[in-house]
């Protein structure tokens, strides 16, 4: 798992084949991307719902539209509906939801389909902190042991040291990359409790001092932009 301090969405984009790279070439698992990469899934901040299907239905959709047999695809839905915490709501509808309800309708939307990497563009961070919390947690447990790629990008420091393995700080813009630490924080992790750790304070203190400079120029430009 590998959330991306200060990242910049675009690079998600480049890595599901939704956007083209102006030079140079992108390749996941050494296969060079030139359309949609079909083993990643991509989870917005904002969540991609269709208000008009339950949650049985927006779950459901992905696999219809990759022809999943309609017994199997049933059967998968419920699986992951449940994983998520939300047996009983099957037939709810998203404005029915809280927010975190609705992310949790989201992850298994993007997970039911088993994709081999997993994108997520600061999915949390409309939430409040409580529900954020809940969130990474349920998050770190679906991937422990999963073997699945994630990149994670996030503007949160704390957010990115208590999910990485690695962090990648960006710089404001053109987007490069400024710097990388390795997380060696144990797993598996609470989400509460690894932010007391001294290793995460002294990592925090660390990365701050990269991402301080590209915080200020990002404000001096939103400030001069207004």
């Amino acid at each position: 798992m590998g959330p991306s301090g200060c990242g910049k969405s675009t690079t998600l984009s480049l890595i599901a084949g939704l956007d083209a790279p102006t030079a140079g070439t992108v390749t996941v698992r050494g296969n060079q991307v030139d359309g949609i990469t079909d083993s990643a899934g991509f989870l917005f901040q904002r969540d991609a719902l269709l208000p008009w299907k339950s949650v049985r239905d927006n779950v459901l959709l992905p696999l219809q539209l990759r022809g999943v047999r309609s017994d199997e695809a049933r059967t998968r839905a419920a699986e992951w509906i449940g994983r998520v915490g939300l047996r009983g709501f099957e037939a709810s509808y998203p404005h029915q939801l809280s927010g975190g309800m609705r992310k949790r309708v989201s992850l298994a939307q993007t997970l039911v389909y088993d994709p081999q990497i997993l994108l997520m563009d600061e999915p949390f961070s409309a939430l409040d902190v409580q529900t954020r919390n809940l969130m990474e947690a349920e998050l770190l447990g679906l991937w422990q042991g999963s073997g699945k790629t994630v990149i994670f990008v996030t503007h949160d420091l704390e957010e990115a040291i208590a999910l990485a393995d690695e962090v990648v700080v960006m710089t404001a813009g053109p987007a490069r990359v400024k710097a990388r630490y390795d997380v060696t924080l144990p797993r598996p992790r609470d989400i509460e409790h690894v932010r007391l750790d001294p290793r995460f304070t002294e990592l925090y203190s660390k990365m701050w001092n990269d991402l301080r400079d590209e915080v200020l120029e990002s404000y001096a430009r939103a400030n001069a932009a207004g």
